[in-house]
């Protein structure tokens, strides 16, 4: 491949990815601003545009005096809305949580078995991505309601008298999210954790550290890459998870996502959604902003 050749092919490399952001994301996100911008119509699709691509970018400029951030203000005016966004980071905080309680031992003995049996292990963890999402999170009901397997389970061995309700509340959301998104944890700790150096474990026992000290000291630190990422690989879809609350949790379950379903499909109010949609991407670019930044430095500590 002559320097020609060698340029063109790297610039393809580049192109590439800036096309995919640009057709999957900015133009997207563009269209849903645009209808954020718009009032509400009795007609389909049920809004009044702001602006029309027919008019040129001469005309949209002409037109940008006029837009108007009325849905935005509604949403600051409704209490609604501000408690959905705070409901849903503190469900997506608490789940992303819990996750990581449980997927660090699952990751951590995965890293520690014998080489023979880890692609066996790796398969179990990705095994139930084989099956539906929306099967799995049916599964859940049929589990947690209260004539379900769980307090049949519990009754029959006498540990509880009358059935838990679980189903309908934020507990439920909080395991249907925990046991669907565990896998998206598991997988970055268990890349982080493989790929440590276990003489650095004996080197510190050597020193005098105690097995506890020498985890907290030698292998979670060595570990933050992939605990970063799962982290963030579970919050962020978390944070405006739709299927999961309208499922299991009950009507006092708040959220983002089942708010915004609400407006789009419900009340047929398309510039409000639109509007809920904008505000809760802008939030979400404040973790990915951090973890890409973690990983610039991870990065730069690798090197």
């Amino acid at each position: 491949m002559g320097k020609l050749g060698s340029a063109v092919y790297n610039r393809l490399v580049m192109i590439i990815p800036y096309a995919w952001l640009l057709i999957f994301f900015l133009a997207p996100f563009f269209i849903v601003f645009r209808i954020s911008l718009s009032a509400t119509a009795i007609a389909m699709p049920p809004y009044e545009p702001s602006f029309s691509f027919a008019d040129g970018w001469s005309g949209i400029l002409d037109k940008m005096s006029t837009f108007s951030f009325d849905n935005y203000s509604y949403l600051i005016d409704d209490p609604l809305y501000f408690n959905a966004y705070i409901s849903s980071l503190v469900i997506a905080g608490i789940s992303t949580f819990l996750t990581l309680l449980i997927a660090y031992p699952i990751a951590y003995g995965m890293a520690q078995a014998p080489r023979s049996i880890r692609p066996t292990l790796l398969m179990l963890v990705i095994l139930p991505f084989w099956t539906s999402f929306l099967i799995r999170v049916y599964a859940w009901i049929a589990i947690l309601k209260p004539e379900g397997l769980l307090n049949q389970v519990l009754i029959g061995t006498g540990i509880i008298d009358t059935p838990l309700i679980i189903l309908n509340t934020n507990i439920a959301v909080y395991i249907g999210i925990v046991y669907s998104y565990l896998p998206f944890m598991v997988l970055p700790l268990y890349s982080s954790l493989e790929k440590m150096d276990g003489t650095l474990i004996e080197a510190a026992q050597d020193l005098g550290c105690t097995p506890i000290r020498a985890f907290w000291r030698v292998t979670f630190p060595l570990s933050l890459p992939g605990v970063v990422a799962g982290c963030m690989l579970v919050f962020i879809p978390a944070v405006g998870e739709f299927v999961i609350p309208d499922l299991l949790g009950g009507s006092q379950t708040l959220m983002i996502g089942k708010t915004l379903w609400n407006e789009f499909n419900s009340n047929r109010d398309w510039p409000v959604s639109s509007a809920v949609a904008t505000i809760l991407l802008l939030i979400l670019v404040v973790p990915i902003v951090f973890f890409q930044n973690a990983q610039a430095k991870a990065d730069e500590q690798g090197r």
